[in-house]
């Protein structure tokens, strides 16, 4: 990863060869059409407000950010040539000469400016809104420059700007129609059906896109998504089934790419009803025993996950934390007893039929928690519904799968730090404190050593305070025809922003 601690500019890849006019590969004819097969129909395509990773692609392709990764995900410029941080607490950005909006402005540090104010702003719904509101300042020195001055030390803040809600949108947009300035414009759509997306004639990156049109067509059904594939009606998809993973493999016109990162959760309301009390919370993290659901959601491609989601081999995780978790019924009766339930109690567990993970996820829970005394009636609704449940708290306990937001700690803000601005993503108005403390502790810390051992706290802090419950890492697959080329699926956490690199994709 590109180090953020390092006094100066950093040259960015992406950027880098953006400003050389370079194509990123080899530049040749444009192919003309690739269609894709998403998983769900964006709710909307607003451009800073979570809405699911199917309408991240759209974003990422119609959208730019400021910054992005590359294929092995570390940190590189997306709008950004260079970026570092000053001695004088000023993050510096330095725009690329070339991007324009697709309106045929040109991106500049206004626009840049306009975007983070708007993502701040009071009335903002933004997926970002808390984290730049700590914003003090911004500097526009020239239209290529921005510094951006914090109220605390933030060491990462250039991944701020990766996340995928975060495109830069024109100053000048109107409300409803922001103007973007990505490989892709949204040429028409079939609502429910299908977007039609044609390259953009005037991307900053040279030679790029490497496909002249992108058909996004729904398919909500994941066995008729894997068949659209299979049969070849659809040369790429997202999700791949775990049960249809190995069809992908066995095919010889197939190949499946996937990464461990993503992840099914716990999420609770803690306004009302019992899962405001932590032990309870706690009672539920104890309760699962999660090699059921790598069997019965993932055909056994997934990893249990008994802790908080720490990526295995980065610094911050820990063999012991790992497992703060267990599966222990004993330890969650006794917990239900000492939050004055013994017998358990009766609630609704919220979750989603429109994706097999969430309903095969939840039914396994429902299970365990029985066995506790916990007595949980499903609520399957479509996708749209259950985002807009899970963001006005319409329930008491709820099933989810989600990505942190990278695979630094820091990337776990937007799905632990429960005094956000509600998300469906994020449990509702739990109280975790110490875990929300450590997390900006950390996310202020330069020295990297110093940012282990705060990390390491914050596990241990939030296996108390239990501001979610992990599951189960999950294979995250796509699958497409192996004359599909240049696509990758980004490591980690990352998988889930990996809709961007088919900018970068062609096919024979």
């Amino acid at each position: 990863m590109t180090n953020l601690t390092r006094r100066g500019l950093v040259k960015s890849g992406l950027g880098l060869l953006a400003a050389c006019g370079l194509a990123s590969g080899v530049e040749a004819q444009r192919a003309k059409l690739l269609r894709f097969g998403l998983s769900a129909w964006p709710p909307n395509l607003q451009p800073w407000v979570s809405t699911g990773a199917s309408a991240g692609t759209v974003k990422m392709l119609i959208h730019s950010r400021l910054i992005s990764y590359d294929r092995a995900g570390n940190l590189a410029g997306e709008l950004a040539e260079s970026f570092g941080h000053e001695a004088d607490g000023a993050w510096v950005f330095r725009l690329v000469p070339n991007a324009v909006f697709h309106n045929g402005e040109p991106v500049t540090s206004a626009d840049v400016r306009h975007t983070i104010e708007q993502i701040g702003g009071e009335r903002s719904t933004a997926y970002m809104r808390a984290q730049f509101q700590s914003v003090s300042r911004i500097e526009t020195p020239d239209a290529r420059t921005i510094r951006i001055y914090t109220k605390e030390p933030v060491a990462t803040l250039p991944t701020w700007f990766g996340n995928y809600n975060m495109p830069i949108v024109w100053r000048g947009s109107p409300a409803n129609e922001p103007v973007g300035c990505g490989a892709y414009r949204l040429e028409s759509q079939e609502r429910g059906t299908s977007l039609d997306l044609v390259a953009f004639d005037r991307y900053f990156r040279a030679g790029l896109p490497r496909i002249e049109r992108l058909r996004l067509v729904v398919y909500a059904d994941e066995n008729l998504r894997f068949a659209a594939l299979k049969s070849g009606d659809m040369d790429m998809i997202e999700y791949v089934p775990w049960q249809s993973m190995s069809g992908v493999e066995s095919d010889p016109r197939l190949r499946l790419d996937t990464q461990y990162g993503p992840f099914m959760d716990i999420l609770f309301n803690g306004t009302k009803g019992p899962f405001a009390d932590a032990r309870i919370r706690r009672a539920v993290a104890h309760a699962v025993k999660r090699e059921d659901i790598v069997q019965a959601a993932f055909f056994g491609r997934g990893r249990p996950l008994e802790g908080v989601p720490i990526i295995e081999g980065t610094p911050w995780w820990d063999a012991e934390l790992s497992k703060g978790w267990r599966y222990d019924p004993a330890e969650a009766k006794r917990l239900l007893a000492d939050a004055g339930a013994p017998n358990g109690f009766q609630t609704v567990m919220l979750a989603t039929a429109q994706f097999g993970m969430h309903k095969d996820t939840a039914e396994v829970v429902q299970q365990h928690l029985a066995a506790i005394g916990i007595q949980c009636e499903l609520r399957l609704p479509d996708w749209s519904t259950r985002v807009r449940l899970g963001t006005t708290g319409q329930y008491e306990i709820a099933i989810h799968g989600v990505s942190a937001d990278n695979n630094d700690p820091d990337g776990l803000t937007v799905i632990m730090d429960t005094s956000l601005s509600p998300t469906h993503g994020r449990s509702f108005g739990v109280q975790a404190p110490r875990t929300i403390d450590l997390l900006a502790r950390g996310r202020a810390e330069f020295d990297e050593t110093r940012r282990v051992t705060i990390y390491k706290d914050m596990q241990r802090a939030a296996l108390e305070e239990v501001p979610l419950v992990g599951l189960a890492c999950r294979a995250q697959g796509y699958g497409m025809d192996r004359r599909v080329t240049g696509f990758t699926n980004i490591p980690g956490a990352l998988s889930t922003s990996s809709g961007f690199m088919l900018t970068e994709t062609t096919i024979a």
